[in-house]
C-alpha cells in the first residue's frame, strides 16, 4: 500500500498587510483616541499574539459618532441614488483590489483559515457592495412605495465570526438607502472593520457617513440605547438580542436581529452518501463552526446511518487543523479563550450525559486556542448538545425513520435561522422546506450565500431579513399613497 501524500507548508504571507501598532476610533472622516484615553489589546488567536492596541470607545465618543453621523446624514440623504451608487462601487472596487490584504488580515485577528477568508468571505464582501450599489437608484421599484425614504442614523453591532462580511451586509444597504451609519465591531475582531474605514477615505466618502467606534459589549449598549439611533441592526447571541429589544422596547427604533441558530442537517436514505458527506463537513466545520446557521445537529435516516458515518469519520480524519495562514488548512483557531472554554463544557457535558464522543487523531498546535473536529452520536433531544448552540466544530448526530419524526425534531428546538435537506426526490425537499420552522433551507447544499437572497430567522433566531430586496426594508420609510391613488 503506498503512502498518503503529505502537505508540505503553503504559508500566505504575512508581509502583504501592515497592522500598526494602535488604532483610534474612526469618527467624522479622522481617527482619533478615545475621550478618557482607554485601549484595549486585540490578539491573534492561532497565537496569542497582540496584533495592535485599540481605542475603547465610552458614551462620549459613541456621542460624538452618532452626532457626526446625525450631520452627514442630511446631505448624504438628499443625494440621487446614482451618487450614493458611484460610492458604493468605488469601495466595492476597492474592497477587490485589496482583497488579499483584507484576507490575511481576517485570519490573522479572526483564526479563519485563508482559503476561507480568501475564497469565501472577501468575494462576497465586494459583492454586497455591488449588489447595493445597483439597488441605490431604483429604490423606488423596491415594493416600499414610490417614494420611500431614508430612516436616518442606523446603529450597527456586529460579531466577530465574519467579521468584514457582516460590516457588508449591515453597511451596504443602510448606505444604500441613503443612512448613515455608525457601526460597532466585536472586541476580539476589530482590525477589519478599522481597515474598512480607511478604505471608505480612499473612495472619497464624505465625512459622518460611516464612523467606527471600537470596544466591548458596553460601547454596544451606549450605541444601542444611543436616543440619536434611528435603527439598531445586531447580529450576535441570542442572549444579547432580548437585551437589545428589551433596550428598545417603546422607542421608535427599527430593530433587526440575527441571533442564534441550532440547525438540523437532514440526511435522506436516498441521499448521494460522498455530496451528503461534503455537505455535513462545510456545513459544521467551516469557520470552526463559528456560523449561526451551522448545521450542528445531523439528523440521518436509520438505514443508513452506519453508511453514512463510517463516511463522514474517514473523511474527518482528512481534515487539517492549524495556522490558519496556511493555504492547505482547513480549520483554524477557535476565535478566544472565552469561546474555547464553552466549546469544551459543552462537549464535556454531552460526554456526561451519555453521548458517545469521536475526534480524529490530530496534533493541535501548543499556542493559540484550538479544538479538534469532533462529533457526537448516541444524541438525544434531551442532550445539551443538541439544543444549545456550541458555535464551535461540534456534530450532534440523531437519527430519524420517517420524514414526519425529521419534521418534528428539526423543528424542537427554540431557534429557526436555518436547515439542510439531503434527498434525491424534488417533491420530498419542497414538503421538508415547507414544515421546517427556519429562515433558511438549503437543498443537497449548505452555507450557501448570495446578496441577491435574504437571510434570517424565526422563534430565538431574531427577526428581519437581511440580503437582497428584502434587506432595504429595514433600512427604509414606506412612502404613503397620495390620495389619487388610494
Amino acid at each position: 500500500m503506498s503512502p498518503a501524500f503529505d502537505y508540505a507548508p503553503a504559508p500566505e504571507s504575512r508581509a502583504v498587510v501592515d497592522i500598526a501598532p494602535a488604532y483610534g476610533l474612526f469618527i467624522d472622516g479622522e481617527f482619533r483616541e478615545a475621550a478618557d484615553g482607554k485601549v484595549f489589546k486585540t490578539v491573534s488567536p492561532s497565537s496569542e499574539e497582540v496584533l495592535s492596541e485599540v481605542a475603547q470607545a465610552g458614551a462620549d465618543d459613541v456621542d460624538a459618532a452618532v452626532t457626526a453621523a446625525r450631520t452627514a446624514f442630511t446631505a448624504w440623504s438628499a443625494l440621487p441614488g446614482s451618487e450614493r451608487a458611484k460610492y458604493l462601487f468605488r469601495i466595492a472596487r476597492i474592497i477587490q483590489e485589496r482583497s488579499r490584504q483584507l484576507a490575511v488580515l481576517e485570519s490573522l485577528d479572526n483564526g479563519k483559515p485563508i482559503r476561507e477568508s480568501r475564497d469565501a468571505d472577501l468575494p462576497l464582501v465586494a459583492a454586497h457592495f455591488f449588489h447595493y450599489a445597483g439597488w441605490a437608484d431604483k429604490l423606488a421599484h423596491a415594493g416600499f412605495g414610490p417614494d420611500p425614504r431614508p430612516l436616518g442614523v442606523a446603529g450597527q453591532v456586529i460579531p466577530w465570526n465574519f467579521p468584514l462580511l457582516m460590516l457588508a451586509w449591515k453597511i451596504a444597504p443602510a448606505l444604500a438607502a441613503g443612512n448613515t451609519v455608525v457601526l460597532k465591531p466585536a472586541e476580539t475582531t476589530p482590525l477589519s472593520a478599522l481597515f474598512f474605514a480607511d478604505i471608505c477615505r480612499q473612495a472619497g466618502l464624505p465625512k459622518g457617513v460611516v464612523n467606527i467606534v471600537t470596544g466591548d459589549g458596553a460601547t454596544g449598549a451606549e450605541l444601542v440605547g444611543h436616543p440619536g439611533i434611528d435603527k439598531v441592526a445586531f447580529t450576535g447571541s441570542t442572549e444579547v438580542g432580548k437585551a437589545i429589544a428589551r433596550t428598545v422596547a417603546g422607542t421608535d427604533k427599527k430593530v433587526t436581529l440575527e441571533l442564534g441558530g441550532k440547525a438540523a442537517n437532514i440526511v435522506f436514505d436516498d441521499a448521494a452518501i460522498d455530496q451528503a458527506v461534503e455537505g455535513i463537513v462545510g456545513g459544521i466545520f467551516f469557520n470552526q463552526g463559528h456560523v449561526c446557521c451551522a448545521g450542528s445537529r445531523l439528523l440521518v435516516q436509520e438505514s443508513i446511518a452506519e453508511e453514512l458515518l463510517d463516511a463522514l469519520k474517514r473523511r474527518m480524519q482528512t481534515l487539517r487543523v492549524g495556522d490558519p495562514l496556511d493555504k492547505n488548512t482547513d480549520i483554524g483557531a477557535i476565535n478566544s479563550a472565552e469561546q474555547l472554554a464553552r466549546i469544551r463544557a459543552l462537549a464535556d457535558a454531552g460526554e456526561a450525559e451519555g453521548a458517545e464522543r469521536w475526534a480524529p487523531a490530530c496534533e493541535l498546535p501548543s499556542a493559540g486556542y484550538w479544538f479538534a473536529p469532533t462529533l457526537f452520536t448516541g444524541v438525544t433531544q434531551a442532550h445539551r448538545i443538541a439544543r444549545e448552540e456550541i458555535f464551535g466544530p461540534v456534530l450532534s448526530v440523531l437519527t430519524f425513520r420517517t420524514p414526519a419524526e425529521a419534521v418534528e425534531k428539526a423543528n424542537n428546538t427554540p431557534y429557526g435561522l436555518s436547515a439542510g435537506i439531503w434527498t434525491e426526490k424534488g417533491s420530498r425537499i419542497l414538503w421538508m422546506a415547507d414544515q421546517l420552522r427556519a429562515g433558511v433551507v438549503w437543498a443537497n447544499t449548505f452555507n450557501k450565500f448570495d446578496p441577491a437572497s435574504p437571510f434570517g430567522g424565526y422563534k430565538e433566531s431574531g427577526y428581519g431579513r437581511e440580503g437582497g430586496r428584502h434587506g432595504l426594508e429595514a433600512y427604509l420609510t414606506p412612502s404613503k399613497p397620495k390620495a389619487s391613488e388610494k
